[in-house]
């Protein structure tokens, strides 16, 4: 064996769904209008976008 290290050359590709329950998950950690809340419906209307984002993705709908 040489010791060499291997390189990984496969793109991190992150599905759509997961990146906006990431977005809207992020967002609700840092805004005072959703933290604490019990339904993203009640958040702030940013909340509520980035909700509304990712049940459509999670359908398979284009946002």
């Amino acid at each position: 064996m040489t010791g060499g290290t291997v390189e990984s050359r496969v793109r991190n590709v992150e599905l759509p769904m997961l990146r906006a329950y990431r977005l809207w998950f992020e967002h609700t950690r840092k805004c005072d209008g959703c933290k604490g809340k019990p339904k993203a419906q009640d958040g702030c209307e940013t909340g509520r976008e980035l909700w509304g984002t990712y049940r459509l993705t999670r359908i398979g709908r284009p946002s």
